[in-house]
């Protein structure tokens, strides 16, 4: 390389000169001139109002004021002697003593004047002037020192230093010309002896990722992300999980896992909760895992650290904002990638695959309630004075901008309006060894409390501040979207095996602020069971313990209904509760005579009854013998007036709860044009002596027996319909209801007759009980 030397000379006359007339274009590509750090191949020479101009990058251009040029003095003709030699004289070089570098070539130029006054311009601004004075045309020899270092377009003379301590930034430019710049890497941190500590920190709150350089990401849907790997930390992926909160179209960091190659993963989850892969782990202070994870605990959250070879990876969680603090040796250059490590990244490169379902984005309506104005102001707290010492080390603005977005659209409840300032003002104690507490009372902000260690949510829940200010499981906005939308508290009834139950969902009462401990049915001894895993809470009644049950019945339904309600726990006259009044119910559908035909030489019918889900089986059965064993079917020969039992059970009821009453039933022709009928009211024909009804409205089954006849004016087989009904037997009898008849028999003696239907019985001379 060429070390040039570029004298400006007085001289009359200049042996081997080309001479240049007006604006010429000199190529010295044999000699290229280092300006003052930059290097040129081209001389521009021009006369600017009869003085001599020379750039080096364009004629000079009053209008253009970035140059790089020397301004000659005023001369008497535009012309000037430029000559380019390879071998350097003594003498020349005596010309410039600060010059300390060695030259293999120079350039000298000439021109005529008694005033010699040089001004060298560095992009327009003035760097030097130099003064060559000759008297009377007398030929002198001058030199100015144009070398020196340029960085960021600011020119540096040689010998001098631009440090700046507290950033561990040192630009030197030496006494040969040659810059010297010394810094922190890209993940290097400076500390107060200006020493570079190799400790970038990562902080993940909400849906924001602020990475290693400070660079800002933020998460829109509810999948896993790679936060840090990388060769150089090898067999350790750093994960992180975001989930929605009370917003569908907002996402949070939920939990991060340590995922390692060959050994058990560590989770860290809401709550303080550490779990060695499936199995939750017990954290006294501090405690070594055995897969070598260090997990320690205080207030504030817990820390799991991990080292691999000469890095140390140490990660932070709170239960809503993660910090990852890598360590190693200073002016490293270790080779990670993730969202905290690669500025450059995307989503899609880090997003874990796993359930599709996550990318699935939502619109939920605005929060008209948020004030984005004030938000604004409050996240600018962190430019406050308070928190200049951080503001040296990091800047605030990507806190700033997560902060802001953060609370635009989110409510600020469960401690979200401080989290931010306080992620920022960790991030500044980790990297000065302090704590920064003093803009606490300006941002009304208390400092970090354990929020919910030791609260343990189900997977639909998440811990967060109710109303009253304890800590609570809140159900996340996709759960609870479709309750919320049909205005619920839970699931619909339950009607099975004749109980009901009613399963409310335990986080919609924690964010209403009902307690349900104080929950009971209308019997106050009945209260609702939690279950430990989902948090749901179930009321129930059967037959066995109704509960206060009311039965109702209209004409098509028998109806058993109770009301989850609460205890009056208030006093003095107050509560602080909401009036809880939930009704519930299950009910069974009346039998429908229309699907209870059947001919008596056929296979027996049955039919189901879905009464909401409450199910039952009704069948109706013919028999030739008492005993009800031999069926009548389809080849069974059935002659006159022999004997039929039919017999009428259910399956499915529970006989505390209700009994079947058979109300009528009826023989037609195959047309249906005539009609005979066996039961009426509940009770036999009076006037067929053939007709028995036995345990009609007992239990849940009865039957009846007639003997076998034919329409005289009709042949062929004949039909049998009945019509049933459903009876609640809570606090009632569900037998036909009887009339009693006073009167004398021949004025010998008095008599009461009783209409039972079901058996004659003599109970004393003169009064019996008979058929109606």
């Amino acid at each position: 390389m060429l070390h040039p030397l570029l004298f400006l000379s007085a001289l009359i006359g200049l042996a081997g000169a080309e001479q240049f007339n007006g604006s010429s274009v000199v190529n010295i590509s044999d000699c290229p001139i280092t300006f003052y750090g930059k290097q040129y191949e081209e001389l521009y020479v021009s006369y600017e109002n009869e003085t001599l101009v020379v750039c080096f990058d364009d004629y000079y251009n009053v209008f253009q004021p970035a140059q790089d040029c020397i301004l000659g003095p005023p001369v008497d003709t535009e012309s000037a002697n430029i000559s380019i030699s390879q071998t350097i004289s003594n003498e020349n070089l005596g010309l410039v003593t600060t010059m300390l570098n060695d030259f293999e070539c120079d350039i000298q130029m000439s021109e005529y004047s008694d005033v010699n006054e040089f001004e060298t311009l560095v992009n327009g601004s003035t760097v030097d002037t130099f003064n060559f004075t000759s008297g009377n045309g007398t030929a002198i020899r001058a030199g100015g020192d144009i070398s020196g270092c340029r960085h960021s377009g600011v020119v540096h003379k040689p010998g001098t230093n631009a440090s700046e301590p507290e950033i561990c930034y040192s630009q030197i430019c030496n006494d040969t010309a040659v810059l010297i710049i010394t810094e922190c890497g890209p993940l290097d941190y400076c500390q107060d002896n200006s020493i570079c500590i190799l400790n970038p920190i990562c902080t993940v709150s909400g849906p924001a990722v602020i990475g290693f350089q400070n660079h800002l990401i933020s998460v829109e849907d509810r999948c896993a992300y790679t936060l840090l790997s990388g060769s150089s930390v090898s067999g350790l992926t750093v994960v992180g999980y975001f989930r929605e909160r009370r917003r569908r179209d907002m996402s949070f960091l939920d939990s991060v896992t340590l995922q390692l190659d060959r050994d058990d993963d560590v989770h860290l989850e809401q709550g303080g909760i550490v779990k060695l892969g499936n199995t939750t782990q017990t954290i006294n202070g501090s405690t070594v895992l055995s897969n070598g994870v260090d997990v320690s605990e205080d207030q504030t959250g817990v820390t799991a650290v991990k080292t691999i070879g000469s890095y140390t990876i140490s990660v932070f969680f709170d239960g809503n904002t993660a910090q990852i603090l890598f360590t190693g040796p200073p002016g490293e250059d270790p080779t990670l990638g993730g969202l905290c490590a690669n500025p450059s990244t995307t989503l899609n490169n880090e997003r874990l695959p796993g359930d599709s379902n996550c990318e699935v984005l939502y619109n939920d309506t605005a929060d008209s309630s948020i004030n984005c104005t004030e938000m604004t102001e409050h996240c600018n707290l962190l430019n406050d004075t308070s928190f200049t010492t951080c503001h040296i080390r990091n800047d605030p603005a990507p806190y700033i901008d997560a902060c802001v977005d953060t609370l635009c659209k989110y409510p600020a409840v469960d401690g979200l309006d401080c989290q931010f300032l306080d992620a920022y003002a960790r991030d500044c104690s980790l990297h000065i060894n302090d704590t920064v507490d003093s803009w606490r009372s300006t941002a009304v902000c208390s400092p970090p409390q354990p929020l919910c260690q030791g609260r343990i949510c189900s997977d639909h829940e998440f811990c967060a501040e109710t109303i009253g200010g304890e800590v609570g499981c809140f159900c996340r906005a996709i759960f609870a979207f479709p309750y919320k939308s049909n205005d619920t508290m839970g699931d619909p009834t339950v009607c099975e095996e004749n109980s009901a139950s009613l399963t409310l969902i335990g986080c919609l009462l924690e964010e209403r602020g009902i307690n349900y401990t104080t929950l009971h049915l209308n019997d106050q001894n009945c209260t609702g069971q939690m279950d430990e895993e989902d948090h749901m809470v179930t009321f129930s009644f059967n037959s066995n313990d109704t509960c206060g049950t009311e039965v109702m019945s209209n004409n098509s339904l028998l109806i058993y209904m109770n009301t989850i309600t609460a205890l009056n726990s208030s006093s003095d006259n107050i509560t602080r509760q909401d009036r809880v009044d939930i009704d519930f119910s299950c009910f069974y559908t009346q039998p429908d005579v229309k699907n209870m035909t059947f001919r008596i030489k056929e296979s027996p019918v049955i039919e189901q009854f879905t009464s909401g889900t409450w199910n039952y089986t009704l069948t109706m059965k013919a028999y030739t013998d008492a005993r009800h064993t031999e069926a009548v079917d389809s080849n069974t020969e059935v002659q006159l007036n022999q004997k039929i039992w039919v017999v009428l059970e259910t399956d499915g009821l529970d006989d505390g709860l209700v009994a079947v009453v058979t109300d009528s039933c009826w023989v037609t022709n195959q047309a249906g044009s005539l009609r005979y009928n066996l039961i009426k009211d509940g009770c036999a024909k009076s006037d067929d002596e053939t007709v028995n009804v036995v345990g009609n409205g007992v239990g849940l089954s009865n039957f009846f027996s007639f003997n076998m006849f034919k329409f005289t004016r009709s042949s062929g087989d004949v039909d049998l319909h009945c019509k049933l009904h459903l009876c609640a037997t809570l606090n009632q009898t569900c037998t036909p209801v009887v009339s009693t008849v006073t009167g004398t028999t021949n004025g010998l003696s008095t008599f009461t007759v009783i209409p039972d239907c079901c058996s004659v019985l003599i109970q004393s001379p003169g009064e019996f009980i008979l058929r109606s």
